[in-house]
């Protein structure tokens, strides 16, 4: 009855994390991961739902006791998973869904029956238009998180699924049917249904 596990990646401003929630809300057999962070919470954020917001000290000692499943450097902040909540909820049968980026999901990539889906934009200059409506960084930070894309990007073909996210509605309905086609494939199946609700 164990859950599975899915790593989701994509470029800031993608949509990973709409997508993710939306998944969430309806299948309540499927929770997110909530990671770890020293970085700043952001005005729209709650601690405890969107991220455990912690200062670099209490992230080191937590990764010196071996506490993450992951962890990276991503733009001079920590990023973590919790090794104690991923296996308590696959544990309840619950899958798991990690929101991380692609330096951490690839210290998973032997983990276990761990699913890489890798969520792009449709382009450059519509990824730079997303994350200018976001108004959370400067132009500089946008530059360099441009640039961290173009990285990213040439790692998706290390994934085993790719969705491109042009219209929310169509990239959710391409990553529910993973995730459905997922539980029922004959190596993961464990007498379970994807309940909605």
């Amino acid at each position: 009855m164990k859950g599975l596990l899915f790593i989701v990646s994509a470029p800031a401003g993608t949509g990973k994390t709409t997508l993710v929630s939306m998944l969430v809300e309806e299948f309540s057999n499927v929770t997110r991961s909530i990671s770890y962070t020293t970085r700043q919470k952001r005005p729209d954020e709650v601690d405890g739902k969107d991220y455990f917001f912690i200062g670099q000290e209490e992230f080191q000692k937590r990764a010196q006791k071996g506490e993450f499943l992951e962890y990276a450097e991503v733009f001079d902040n920590y990023y973590g998973t919790s090794k104690k909540f991923v296996e308590e909820k696959r544990s309840l049968g619950k899958h798991v869904v990690l929101v991380i980026d692609t330096q951490g999901a690839m210290k998973l990539r032997d983990y276990e029956d761990a699913i890489f889906i890798f969520v792009r934009p449709p382009s450059m200059d519509e990824q730079r238009k997303r994350l200018q409506k976001r108004h959370t960084e400067s132009s500089d930070a946008i530059e360099k998180r441009l640039s961290w894309a173009q990285d990213e990007l040439q790692v998706a073909k290390d994934y085993d699924y790719q969705v491109i996210n042009d219209d929310l509605k169509v990239a959710y309905e391409v990553l529910k049917s993973i995730i459905i086609a997922e539980e029922h494939r004959t190596c993961h199946f464990r007498q379970f249904s994807t309940k909605k609700g």
